[in-house]
């Protein structure tokens, strides 16, 4: 594939995920009072992957669902063609929790600022916190910044960073390609 390149491959996303979940713990402790929300349709598989290593290291459940925020873009009603919304899955209410937003990419910040709208249908929660396994540096739309992030990344508008989950008959990996050959 042409003008391809991988910024991390399994090995260190595995120590990246790892150490991901660390950090949530050393703030939320117990999780008790905490909810992971997967943002559709490619922050799913990371919502997945933190969830079932927090459960391995804490030997306990955590509350996870998956949040779609098609009808709260702000783009919604400008495209040519219309979005097809993915599956919200929220089994619980958030009324007084603390939320974690989990995304693959933070580029604009206007995905997050959907979710934040989106995700008042289930109640209002105590505390948002985001976390992001790739935060593109320098192109914020909104000022939105990510508690959590596995690596920050330097692209140009005409890049796209690409992450691939083993759960989508994929190699785990994160790529950058050129947006004309994704």
């Amino acid at each position: 594939m042409p003008d391809r390149k991988c910024i991390i491959h399994a090995k260190l996303l595995d120590v990246m995920l790892h150490r991901l979940c660390h950090q949530l713990i050393e703030n939320h402790a117990n999780f008790d009072e905490t909810v992971l929300l997967g943002l559709q349709p490619r922050g799913i598989y990371f919502a997945d992957r933190i969830q079932r290593r927090l459960k391995k290291i804490l030997n306990k459940e955590i509350d996870k669902g998956y949040l779609d925020t098609t009808f709260h873009r702000d783009d919604f009603r400008r495209r040519d063609s219309p979005l097809a919304p993915s599956k919200t899955d929220v089994p619980f209410l958030i009324e007084d929790k603390n939320v974690i937003l989990l995304d693959d990419v933070l580029y604009t910040g206007r995905s997050v600022r959907a979710a934040l709208d989106a995700m008042v249908t289930f109640g209002r929660p105590r505390k948002v916190e985001l976390m992001v396994l790739i935060d593109r540096k320098y192109t914020r739309h909104l000022p939105i910044e990510s508690d959590y992030v596995g690596r920050a990344v330097n692209t140009i508008d005409s890049q796209r960073v690409l992450v691939e989950w083993e759960e989508q008959n994929e190699e785990d990996g994160v790529w950058i390609t050129s947006k004309a050959t994704t």
